[in-house]
């Protein structure tokens, strides 16, 4: 993984550090929500390609998991095959949980996630945001501050519920708040995903996203060539603007659409090159 830290001092570059430790209490009780309010015919609807929304429950616990066993120092005993990527070991390591919890009823499942992913609202509660702790490969921070760190674990937990939603007939929940830190969270993968598109020094993109809820990201060229960064950007109009609608913003950051998609329901002005390197955001392990 290529780190950026070498661009700009400490991780300025990834812009302001964002707080997404109260929201884990009231995301976990909306999952809640949402999971004791499904049929027995709704666990078995796909959620993802090749999950049900029982799958998708049960990699959650696996996350849940996860994270409590590295506050504990736990490694799960999990070990990289010889010249796998992480990418690979990550949905290797999913996929390999999400089957052996196929033998557990929703029931327990759901009681188990209760339980367990209270425990993980708390941990992040009374985390230190600047703390070093796991990398963000799709921002390219390694490590990472725990401000993003638990940004990026609040975005995860946010997406699955919205994917069992809509696999249920619901839509997106609309509520602005946690939203707009899934948005602002997302978006810090503009450098990243600009690290080898070219331009002169100052040059300036801006994402907008029209909500509610809306905000506006603006990553700029640095001196080191090929990099980019979030932190405060000079004066000047950007070269490229691209506006997204919130929908579409956030599925274009988790590939439930694609880029050319994403691209064609934009509105960009200016530089049309730079708008379509911007549409190539990833902003989970893809």
């Amino acid at each position: 993984m290529t780190s950026q830290t070498d661009a700009t001092s400490g991780h300025s570059w990834l812009g302001r550090p964002i707080d997404a430790r109260p929201l884990f209490a009231p995301e976990h009780a909306a999952l809640m929500a949402t999971l004791r309010k499904l049929r027995p015919a709704d666990w078995r609807r796909e959620a993802v390609p090749g999950w049900t929304v029982a799958d998708l429950a049960a990699h959650l616990l696996g996350d849940f998991y996860g994270r409590l066993g590295r506050r504990d120092g736990h490694d799960g005993g999990l070990a990289f095959a010889p010249g796998e990527t992480l990418e690979a070991f990550i949905h290797r390591a999913n996929h390999e949980w999400v089957e052996a919890h196929r033998r557990v009823g929703p029931a327990a499942l759901t009681d188990t996630l209760e339980l367990v992913g209270g425990q993980v609202a708390r941990y992040f509660e009374a985390a230190d945001p600047d703390e070093p702790l796991l990398g963000v490969s799709w921002a390219g921070a390694d490590p990472a501050p725990m401000w993003l760190d638990s940004a990026r674990e609040f975005t995860e937990h946010w997406t699955h519920r919205q994917q069992i939603r809509h696999a249920v007939g619901q839509g997106t929940d609309p509520d602005p708040r946690s939203l707009s830190v899934v948005l602002d969270t997302f978006l810090r993968a503009l450098p990243h995903t600009l690290r080898g598109t070219h331009a002169p020094v100052g040059t300036q993109v801006r994402v907008d996203v029209e909500g509610p809820p809306c905000g506006a990201w603006t990553v700029t060229a640095t001196e080191t060539k090929g990099r980019w960064s979030l932190a405060e950007p000079g004066a000047g109009p950007p070269a490229a603007r691209v506006a997204l609608d919130a929908e579409t913003a956030w599925r274009l950051c988790t590939r439930g659409i694609g880029p050319a998609s994403a691209l064609a329901r934009a509105r960009v002005d200016g530089d049309r090159q730079l708008a379509a390197a911007v549409c190539e955001i990833v902003s989970i392990v893809y």
